[in-house]
């Protein structure tokens, strides 16, 4: 019998979780196609002279076991310190041991290797000695707002009181218990959601301005579901809380099993940034039968019911694809038993051939993303001017939020707080980047490289962030469809969804395939769910869609941010 194959458009977190999970558990051949020649997706760390950018900032943590133990079995966790461990004091729970089950015999270690066996017992990696290793790193996100820092998550504490003024801390506190006493009975969108959670007055001081930056209208056009997504079970509360119990608790690994995941305070984080996770399952999936094509865009998705199965209620199926090869042009129709999409759903379903209903069509095409933009500073030092402070050359931040309006800047990311190892030079440079929220063809978007780096340094001067002379080199990262966005015809995702349902062997899988902002752990699970589909027999796959779908979900215990 001829092999099954799978087709996997993208090979981002989760179209690559669906490959390796296939060879692992299946003899389904999967073939990996991938526009661009880079590995990873937003999950990418894209490497400028030896200094390496995290798109997007992507820290490895999940409260789902399978998707961490999944992870450690990739890249184990350190047995010994990082490189700047000592000198900032970071505490660390090293491992003592790596136990490794490689996804094929070939995948073994070399001095192992007997052409047999997969599982492997070896002492947990020395980060200074070896390159595939997890680091546990301490978080730390703050707001700039006003050349001041406050906690994020926000919490009122009383130097967060001191810097926001006494009588506007009071204000904020009647603000929060006005809002728990006559909550908003409307929490369809963004605005309402964050209002019953922090209070009208913390909501237009540190949440409105900073959330309408980032997506470009207003929060009372934005879909609660954003929040829900993004923050889980925060609130003011539970921020005040946390912060207390941090200073009763020493029992590290219980605190972080039950916070909220915008509350914790170590991750894991790979030594080479985000992308050397999913570099690293690319080379198993290639040394294991499967195939990882880059440059390769699915511009063609043929779809049929047999003769006999016409019946409304007999499912269609997916049968071949079109590919693209991105450098010469050149195209070919590829059979396939399989289908994992991991495309923008708008771009998906323009491919379809025949061409899906009306008004299937109208509610993709009015679906919108967000774009994104990185400006990588390469600097001597900072210069951070923080009230009542004199200029700091470094922070211990991992990124920064700008809450400044008159800046169009929305984050800051220091990578040599992510890792040491992301940085050439970590002595004596600090490798930054500013995070902008655009449109694909925006003013922004179209700059030359040269004034976007301008515009970068001229901001992060005003906000009294860096001094000019201190910008040893800079470039400029776009990448395009990097948020789902909650508003244009999101209201209307569901007549997509029920559609494609219809399919026996479509998978629409991870964050721009559902439309939805999961993180890479949420990406990975819905990889993982379809594989479980395909062995199970199951053809009816709207399990997918309840991965970090109910609001329950998100409030409570359930699966942690992986971002």
């Amino acid at each position: 019998m001829q092999k099954k194959v799978a087709i996997i458009a993208g090979a981002g977190p989760a179209g690559l979780t669906a490959a390796y999970e296939l060879l692992k558990r299946t003899d389904i051949h999967p073939i990996v196609l991938e526009s661009t020649q880079a590995i990873g997706g937003i999950a990418q760390t894209f490497n400028h002279k030896g200094n390496r950018i995290d798109i997007g900032g992507h820290r490895f943590f999940s409260k789902d076991k399978r998707v961490m133990d999944w992870w450690f079995n990739i890249l184990p966790m350190q047995g010994a310190p990082a490189a700047d461990t000592a000198e900032l004091g970071h505490e660390i729970d090293y491992a003592a041991e790596a136990v490794v089950d490689y996804l094929c015999p070939r995948c073994a270690p070399e001095d192992k290797a007997d052409g047999k066996t997969t599982m492997f017992t070896h002492p947990a990696p020395d980060p200074e000695k070896h390159h595939d290793v997890m680091l546990q790193r301490p978080r730390k996100s703050r707001i700039y707002y006003k050349r001041s820092f406050f906690p994020y998550p926000i919490g009122i504490t009383l130097s967060v009181a001191a810097r926001l003024g006494w009588i506007n801390t009071f204000l904020i506190g009647m603000s929060y218990i006005k809002s728990q006493v006559f909550p908003e009975k409307d929490e369809t969108y963004l605005d309402g959601f964050f209002k019953n959670r922090f209070g009208c007055r913390l909501y237009e001081t540190f949440f409105r301005d900073y959330t309408e930056k980032v997506w470009g209208v207003p929060c009372n056009q934005i879909k609660a579901d954003w929040g829900a997504q993004r923050i889980k079970g925060l609130s003011l509360k539970r921020a005040v809380v946390h912060a207390v119990r941090d200073l009763l608790s020493s029992d590290f690994t219980k605190a972080q099993e039950e916070r909220e995941t915008s509350l914790i305070t170590r991750f894991y984080y790979p030594k080479f940034g985000p992308g050397q996770m999913w570099e690293k399952v690319s080379e198993q999936v290639q040394a294991c039968g499967g195939e990882v094509k880059m440059g390769r865009r699915v511009v063609g998705v043929r779809w049929t019911k047999d003769a006999e199965d016409s019946e409304e209620h007999i499912p269609a199926k997916v049968v071949s694809v079109t590919v693209e090869n991105t450098e010469t042009g050149d195209t070919e129709e590829v059979a396939c038993d399989y289908f994992f999409s991991t495309m923008p759903v708008r771009h998906f379903i323009a491919q379809m051939h025949p061409q899906p209903p009306p008004r299937v069509v109208e509610v993709a095409e009015g679906l919108i993303y967000r774009d994104f933009l990185t400006v990588g500073l390469l600097l001597k030092k900072l210069n951070v001017q923080e009230k009542g402070k004199k200029p700091a050359a470094t922070i211990p931040d991992n990124w920064i939020y700008i809450q400044e309006g008159d800046v169009k800047v929305g984050r800051v990311q220091i990578f040599n707080n992510w890792s040491p190892y992301m940085v050439d030079d970590r002595r004596n440079t600090v490798w930054i980047g500013l995070e902008y929220f655009v449109n694909e063809g925006d003013e922004l978007w179209i700059k030359e490289d040269k004034d976007m780096i301008a515009l970068g340094i001229e901001e992060m001067v005003k906000i009294g962030f860096i001094e000019k002379a201190d910008v040893l080199d800079a470039c400029v990262l776009r990448m395009p469809k990097a948020y789902p966005a909650y508003f244009g015809s999101y209201d209307q995702l569901h007549v997509v969804k029920d559609y494609t349902l219809q399919f026996s062997n479509l998978f629409l899988i991870g964050r721009n395939g559902m439309h939805r902002y999961n993180n890479q752990d949420h990406s990975m699970l819905t990889a993982m769910t379809a594989v479980d589909n395909i062995v199970a027999g199951r053809t009816e796959h709207s399990n997918l869609w309840d991965v970090n779908a109910e609001r329950v979900y998100h409030e409570e215990k359930g699966v942690g941010k992986g971002d």
